[in-house]
């Protein structure tokens, strides 16, 4: 089956509020790349990185035209000419007839198919709310989970699939409120101080927000920035791919950070 590639981005564009959240200038929220206007598979990934769009194209003739949803998109580095890598990422994509769209801030914190939601459902947490100012907006999302810190920890590498979460165990024992702001939130702790949480998720940060956590009691737990950013893209292929009867699959590239 195929779908027309401007009826999916409609949707998208809606279902995310695309053109009214803030972002970054060089997030470029919405297509990003067009294809010859027909899909007929999707592929979810955290970055347009050379590596995914030769993936997708490896399997364009076999599975056809796809239209790959990034959360980090293809303009990060800004507005630069298209020569040296960004040339050979969009020439590829043309080649294989290849889409891109590309949803940042939106996919954050929308509170069904967002690396937040998504995150916290995954977790057990029961939501009761949001915190996280930026740019006007709240992105985190956050609730009740009572859970021993450690068992915590455990139970994130097992959701996110990843060996790597760390555990700045400056709270209780027993985890009560717990916030989530997916990737590289850390200067968030102050605001999960300010609305009484004892515990935070994120991605990373940096040396100083050890002692962050630490002098303002809190558990912080660093589980990556690729890993938290996982789960908002798949969340969003399985919703189109329900709709549209487009198959879906999940290209998975961790860098480790």
């Amino acid at each position: 089956m195929s779908v027309a590639l401007d009826a999916l981005v409609a949707r998208m564009d809606s279902y995310l509020r695309i053109r009214e959240l803030p972002d970054e200038s060089n997030a470029v929220n919405g297509l990003q790349v067009e294809n010859r206007g027909v899909v007929s598979r999707l592929v979810a990934a955290v970055d347009a990185c050379q590596a995914t769009i030769d993936h997708v194209a490896a399997t364009a003739e076999r599975d056809g035209p796809a239209l790959l949803l990034v959360h980090h998109g293809l303009f990060w580095d800004g507005n630069v000419p298209i020569t040296g890598r960004r040339g050979r990422r969009v020439r590829a994509l043309f080649e294989a007839d290849t889409a891109l769209y590309g949803a940042h801030i939106p996919l954050d914190l929308h509170p069904e198919v967002g690396n937040n939601a998504v995150l916290a459902a995954k977790l057990g947490i029961a939501v009761e709310g949001t915190f996280g100012g930026y740019r006007g907006v709240q992105i985190g999302t956050w609730g009740r989970l009572s859970a021993d810190r450690d068992a915590l920890r455990v139970r994130l590498e097992q959701v996110l699939d990843t060996a790597q979460v760390k555990l700045i165990a400056g709270g209780p024992q027993q985890t009560s409120r717990v916030g989530i702001i997916t990737g590289g939130a850390s200067s968030a702790i102050a605001d999960a101080r300010d609305l009484g949480l004892d515990t935070f998720i994120t991605g990373e940060g940096p040396h100083h927000t050890y002692f962050d956590a630490i002098e303002w009691g809190l558990n912080v737990y660093y589980a990556g920035h690729y890993a938290t950013e996982t789960v908002g893209v798949q969340a969003l292929a399985a919703k189109l791919s329900s709709e549209f009867e487009l198959p879906w699959s999940f290209h998975h590239h961790p860098t480790g950070l």
